[in-house]
C-alpha cells in the first residue's frame, strides 16, 4: 500500500514538471494505472446482489473516468485559452477547422486519463465480472441446477456459493473475464490505430516543416517559461513597492532586495495588453514572417485576429 501511494505521489512530481505532450500523456496513463491499482485494492467492492452488481460495476468503470476527463479538461490551457477567446473575442475569426482542431486538442489530451482508467478496468476484468455475472444465462452452463437463478449468478464475483456450484462460479468468471479482456484489448487497438492516423493527418496537413514546427514548439516552451518565471519576479517586485508604501518599509530578504534593485518596476500592464496575448492561438504569418504567439504577434505590432490583405492565416493548432 505504502508503495502504490508512493507511486503516485512521484508521479504527480513529474507531472507538473512534464513539458513535452508525449512524456505528459505517459505520465498520465502511468499515473492512472496506479491510482486504477490502488482503488482496487482499497476501495472496489462488489455488492453480490442483482440489479445492484450492474450499477456497481458500471459506476466503478464509468464514473472515474468521467472525473478523469473533466479533471483533464480543467487542467490543459486551451480550454481556458477558448474561455477567454469567447467572453472577449467570440469564435467568428476561426473557421470550422480551427475550431474543429481547437476541440480535439482539447477532448484528445483531457481523454488520455479515461481511456487508460477504462483499458486497465476491463484488463483485471473485475468490473466486468461484477456488472454481468447475473445475466449469464444459466443454459449455456452445462448441468447447472435449475433451481438456482440470478441471485445466486449475482453472488459469483464474491465466491459465496454452494459448494456444488464453484466449478460453475469458475467458469463463469473463466468467461467474463475473456470478454472484458478482449475488449480491453480492443480498446487498445482502436486507440492506437485513431492516434497514429491522428499524428498523420497532422502532419501531412501541416503548412510548416518538420523543424520549424519542432522550432515553434521549443519556442511557445521557452516563451511560457520566462513568462511566468518574470511574471512571478514582476508581481513580487510590485507587491514589494506597495506594502513599502503602505508601511513606510518592507521586509525583504537578501535575494528579494537584489531583485528589486536589478529590476525597478515602475508601472503594471493594462488590461488591453493583457487580453490581446491571452486566448486561443492559431498559427499565422505577417507579410511571409511567422508569427509563433500572441505574444509575438503583440510585440509585432499587429492588430486583428483573423487574416488580413498583408496577413496569411494557416489552420494548424499548436499543440
Amino acid at each position: 500500500m505504502a508503495a502504490l501511494i508512493a507511486e503516485n505521489f512521484r508521479f504527480l512530481s513529474l507531472f507538473f514538471k512534464s513539458k513535452d505532450v508525449m512524456i505528459f500523456n505517459g505520465l498520465v496513463a502511468l499515473g492512472t494505472v496506479g491510482s486504477e491499482e490502488l482503488f482496487s485494492v482499497v476501495a472496489f467492492n462488489c455488492p453480490c446482489s442483482p440489479a445492484r452488481n450492474y450499477i456497481y460495476g458500471l459506476a466503478a468503470i464509468g464514473v472515474p473516468a468521467l472525473a478523469l476527463f473533466l479533471i483533464g479538461v480543467i487542467w490543459n490551457n486551451h480550454t481556458w485559452n477558448l474561455v477567454a477567446e469567447c467572453h472577449k473575442r467570440g469564435i467568428k475569426n476561426f473557421s470550422a477547422a480551427a475550431t474543429f482542431l481547437l476541440f480535439g486538442s482539447i477532448m484528445g489530451r483531457a481523454a488520455v486519463a479515461p481511456v487508460t482508467w477504462s483499458v486497465i478496468s476491463l484488463l483485471r476484468g473485475e468490473a466486468y465480472i461484477c456488472a454481468l455475472s447475473e445475466f449469464v444465462k444459466p443454459s449455456s452452463l452445462d448441468k447447472f441446477p435449475a433451481e438456482y437463478g440470478a441471485e445466486v449468478l449475482a453472488r459469483f464475483p464474491c465466491k459465496d456459493v454452494p459448494a456444488n456450484l464453484t466449478k460453475f462460479r469458475d467458469e463463469v468468471t473463466r468467461r467474463l473475464r475473456y470478454e472484458s479482456q478482449l475488449f480491453g484489448w480492443l480498446l487498445i487497438g482502436i486507440v492506437a490505430v485513431l492516434v497514429f492516423l491522428t499524428k498523420c493527418l497532422k502532419h501531412c496537413c501541416s503548412p510548416l516543416s518538420y523543424r520549424q514546427e519542432a522550432y515553434w514548439a521549443q519556442y511557445r516552451s521557452n516563451e511560457d517559461k520566462l513568462f511566468r518565471r518574470t511574471a512571478e519576479v514582476h508581481s513580487r517586485i510590485l507587491a514589494a513597492k506597495n506594502v513599502k508604501h503602505f508601511f513606510g518599509f518592507v521586509a525583504l530578504d537578501k535575494e528579494e532586495k537584489e531583485l528589486v534593485q536589478e529590476f525597478p518596476v515602475e508601472g503594471v500592464q493594462p488590461s488591453p495588453q493583457w487580453n490581446a496575448i491571452t486566448g486561443v492561438y492559431i498559427y499565422r504569418e505577417n507579410k511571409g514572417f511567422p508569427l509563433y504567439s500572441r505574444l509575438h504577434k503583440w510585440a509585432k505590432g499587429v492588430e486583428g485576429n483573423g487574416p488580413s490583405p498583408e496577413g496569411h492565416e494557416m489552420l494548424f493548432l499548436a499543440s
